[in-house]
């Protein structure tokens, strides 16, 4: 008998649950738009076709340490009530998933932000971690 072995998490930090548009930006300025499904501190996890995930990953090539997938991500985060504060982070595709036909989740890894992003994400984590109910 062989028993399962846990899929380790590749962010070793709370994800909230976050679902709003985010702006991936490749190299060669290309922009395509995805859903986020889930946010950390350390990273996005994205919501997207078959063909955005072909344009950013050709050929679907599960994501390699050797050769990842420079992006630039954007997107908003409501830290101040009456306006949205814009965040704009540099990072790395590692993760890809198919979910269902054509639904596939993509994993990116934050490297760095500009200006104050990564105080703001780490703000508006925590307060969804804070508001979210114990299980």
């Amino acid at each position: 008998m062989t028993s399962a072995t846990a899929k380790p998490n590749l962010r070793n930090q709370q994800r909230a649950d976050v679902v709003c548009d985010i702006v991936i930006e490749k190299p060669d300025g290309h922009q395509l738009t995805c859903k986020i499904a889930n946010l950390s501190r350390t990273g996005v996890m994205l919501s997207c076709n078959q063909e955005t995930v072909n344009q950013l990953i050709p050929r679907l090539k599960i994501p390699d340490p050797r050769n990842l997938a420079v992006v630039k991500a954007r997107f908003f985060v409501p830290v101040i009530a009456t306006q949205p504060v814009s965040i704009v982070a540099n990072g790395n595709i590692v993760h890809l998933r198919r979910v269902a036909r054509d639904e596939f989740q993509l994993g990116i890894q934050f490297a760095d932000f500009e200006d104050n992003g990564f105080y703001y994400v780490d703000t508006y984590v925590r307060k969804l971690l804070a508001d979210s109910p114990l299980i």
